[in-house]
């Protein structure tokens, strides 16, 4: 809007022209339209009744019809043009309606042009072309009526609104003056309002025309009402757009100053701390040991930092990259002790047992005693939780004089974990590997992958299994390639152990580039050393208290062993010890008086009654019922199978929460009876007449696999014969349909189920017996093995020749 631009156009010396007053509204309202009028074409706005405007004349036509007009001081016709572009309009290219004007003033601008301010009366209608030479003259007719104000509550509120809001388009408009507002308070016609707003709307022509051809006075006022609310809001988004930019550029000047300032001060005080960065990357870089192709990516991204504005984000991002760059270990390795007897001492002090682990140790360093060559190899421990899986790695390290890492694998599931983020990224980092390496600063530790079965499978963050094949493959670590570094490491000189509670959920690639090294549960004597050499000291320090205020006989602690825990490892009995200590500390604290040697009858009042029983097998009076072993992931444990007979049509049933495959071995061990029953002894008859049920105790355990096939075969025979079971023996092996017993795994996990159960004699296939060799003497001490190849041999092997008391009357 360009309210009152007239004084860009009038001198000091132009009498001022008053807004229209109600005088001179009536005046002009009473004036008649003549018959005739010449018509000023207007190419760039449309005047309205009652508006003053200082149009430019620069056609010859209309400047000698101003001319002619203004000498006469006689009325005109002024019409805009339907085109703008047109130069010299004909009749046809005029609007219909036009605004009648009165002449008020001609001025030569300094630029030679001519300019007129002309003032509107009234609207009319083109009739005909009366005159096309000099000027347009032509017969009009009054446009409609003259307007009446209406004087009702909803015409006074818009006229409001529009005051309102043409002041707030003042207010807000920069390019406005703001006596404009002044003009708009002191016009009171509704009117003229209307026509004075519409003349200075910010619409193209042909809007404004379209309004001075509106007749209804309340329809103009809204159109016009309309219009001005689209213009305050384009106002105020562009003023909201201003007030931002120049927000930021006030903020933008504001840091740059100051950072001039602060460059100065700081070139006053010795140097920019930037400047101080990039040197002291430079003096670190000195002592790196890398090779030439690293070295010139070390100093080409330099460059590039030193190219770059501190203030810029990306500033950042390359000074942590290459202070990443620098930090790294680069061909720096730690000296191996090659003293194999300290070796040997350090891995008998930490651990006791584990035998073959730390044979397999010492053999690994007289080989590179021997070839020189630091290539390690990749151990994985396998074994039940507490068998000291992870706390041999920290042995090892210590062993040999090299740093230790260690890196829990249980439930990573990202392969940028372990291969980094591209340094694009946002908080991007290298992967944990060369993390773990920066913060051991050596290229060579004992690096402990722990919980590698735990490692999530593929997924939508690519497969981490798949990014350890190339971590834990000799021939392919030696260029690690790390997507934060995007350079090859050379990790071939790590001893990686990995460690694993099973290796089902291992990837078989995976576990062919590892040697397995299994670690099976301790004996009872075993745990009786180790809690005596390492877990009484520990428990004691943790809790403050001496050795001479507490005594652990060995009585005591073969009970807690025996009754309260039930486990391969010793983490559970840790934690009973650390519970009697305890108990204990708080009478050394209160100084009252008490027995510093436990008793049995302590342990009671601590721990409450046996959890466990290990006698409860060793019964054989009730028919059909057998021991079992069995191999969990803790370890080896007995199961018990037992098998009764009903009378009924021959079915047989299972429960106890039984996997597919053990359904299966039953239905095999019954269905091998029924073919060889003559052979048993049993009368065919029976299995016609009496239904079968085999049930294995602790049902809310689930329980799977071929290994209780004998067991069950052994206990069905039981139960149809109602013969007595060897007493204190117990049996672990599969079977086959033509009557084969089979080889099963965990042998010596089950073994030890048996020992700490106190069972004499264990029944196993053939083909296990090499297994029994391999392992040491003390553990299979105190035990008798019967090997079998075929099923039927389980008969006399298993069963006595004497009936159980109260047999069944089996006919």
């Amino acid at each position: 809007m360009d309210f009152l631009n007239l004084s860009n156009i009038l001198d000091s010396d132009t009498e001022f022209i008053p807004l229209l007053s109600s005088e001179d509204e009536e005046l002009m309202n009473a004036e008649e339209v003549p018959e005739e009028l010449p018509i000023l074409p207007l190419r760039n706005t449309v005047l309205f009744p009652g508006v003053v405007i200082p149009i430019t004349v620069g056609r010859d036509k209309s400047i000698k019809l101003i001319k002619d007009s203004y000498k006469e001081n006689s009325i005109i016709g002024v019409v805009a043009q339907k085109d703008v572009d047109i130069e010299d309009p004909e009749y046809d290219d005029l609007n219909p309606v036009g605004t009648v004007a009165q002449i008020i003033k001609i001025l030569q601008m300094p630029d030679g042009s001519t300019t007129a301010i002309i003032q509107g009366k009234k609207r009319f209608t083109l009739q005909s072309l009366v005159q096309k030479d000099p000027y347009f003259k032509a017969k009009v007719t009054q446009f409609g009526v003259t307007e009446q104000i209406s004087g009702d509550e909803n015409f006074s509120a818009l006229i409001s609104s529009l005051k309102d809001l043409s002041i707030q388009i003042i207010k807000q408009s920069p390019n406005i003056p703001t006596e404009a507002s002044f003009a708009i308070k002191n016009i009171e016609s509704p009117v003229f309002l209307v026509n004075f707003v519409s003349s200075n709307l910010n619409i193209d022509v042909l809007e404004k025309q379209k309004l001075l051809e509106v007749g209804e006075l309340p329809k103009r006022a809204n159109l016009v009402l309309k219009a001005l609310t689209e213009e305050l809001q384009v106002i105020e988004l562009k003023n909201q757009i201003q007030k931002k930019v120049k927000t930021d550029l006030d903020k933008q000047q504001r840091d740059f100053l100051l950072n001039q300032q602060l460059k100065t001060i700081q070139e006053e005080l010795g140097g920019s701390p930037n400047e101080q960065e990039i040197k002291e990357l430079r003096d670190n870089a000195k002592s790196r040991k890398w090779s030439k192709e690293i070295a010139d990516s070390f100093e080409k991204e330099l460059k590039k930092l030193q190219r770059m504005n501190p203030q810029a984000a990306e500033y950042s991002i390359q000074l942590n990259y290459l202070e990443i760059l620098v930090e790294l270990p680069w061909n720096e390795f730690t000296q191996d002790n090659f003293d194999l007897d300290r070796a040997q001492k350090i891995l008998d002090d930490d651990h006791f047992g584990l035998e073959k682990v730390k044979e397999r140790i010492i053999e690994h360093l007289a080989i590179i005693k021997l070839k020189n060559d630091m290539k390690s190899p990749i151990l994985c421990l396998v074994g039940p939780p507490g068998v000291g899986k992870t706390s041999l790695g920290k042995s090892i390290a210590r062993a040999i004089d090299r740093k230790y890492v260690r890196m829990s694998l249980g439930g990573l599931r990202d392969e940028a974990e372990l291969r980094g983020h591209r340094k694009t990224y946002i908080g991007a980092m290298p992967g944990r590997i060369i993390q773990s390496l920066r913060k051991a600063k050596s290229s060579n530790p004992v690096f402990v992958l722990d919980e590698i079965d735990k490692v999530s499978g593929n997924s939508n963050q690519g497969d981490p299994q798949a990014a350890l094949l190339e971590i834990l493959d000799p021939e392919q670590n030696v260029a690690f390639y790390d997507n934060y570094l995007e350079m090859d490491y050379d990790l071939s000189k790590i001893m990686f152990i990995a460690t694993a509670n099973t290796l089902s959920t291992v990837h078989p690639a995976l576990r062919d580039r590892m040697e397995i090294i299994d670690l099976s549960g301790y004996l009872i004597e075993e745990k009786l050393e180790i809690a005596k050499r390492h877990l009484l000291p520990k428990q004691f320090a943790e809790h403050g208290v001496k050795r001479n205020q507490l005594s652990f006989p060995k009585t005591i602690l073969e009970k807690i062993i025996d009754d309260y825990t039930r486990e391969s490892g010793v983490r559970a009995l840790e934690k009973k010890i650390a519970k009697i200590i305890r108990n204990k500390a708080k009478y050394i604290i209160m100084n009252k008086d008490f027995d510093k040697k436990l008793s049995a009858e302590d342990l009671i009042n601590i721990m409450g009654k046996p959890i466990f029983q290990r006698d409860k097998h060793i019964k054989n009076d009730v028919a059909g019922v057998v021991t079992g072993l069995a191999w969990t992931v803790v370890g080896g444990e007995i199961l018990f199978i037992e098998s009764s007979l009903s009378k009924g049509k021959g079915l047989l049933t299972m429960t106890g929460n039984l996997g597919d495959v053990m359904k299966e071995s039953a239905t095999l061990a019954y269905e091998y009876l029924k073919a060889n029953s003559d052979i048993v002894g049993i009368n065919s008859e029976l299995f016609s007449k009496w239904n079968l049920h085999i049930h294995i105790p602790e049902g809310a355990t689930p329980k799977d696999g071929p290994s209780a096939g004998i067991t069950m075969f052994t206990a069905m025979a039981s139960a149809y014969t109602q013969r007595k079971v060897r007493y204190n023996i117990a049996m672990t092996g599969e079977i086959t349909l033509r009557g084969k017993v089979l080889p099963v795994g965990g042998i010596k996990e089950k073994i030890l189920a048996a020992k700490r159960s106190k069972i004499k004699e264990i029944i196993l296939s053939i083909e296990n017996e090499r297994d029994i060799l391999e392992i040491k003497d003390n553990y299979i001490k105190g035990l008798k093995f019967h090997y079998v190849d075929k099923m039927i041999d389980l008969i006399d092997l298993a069963l006595l020749k004497e009936k159980v008391e109260h047999p069944l009357m089996l006919n």
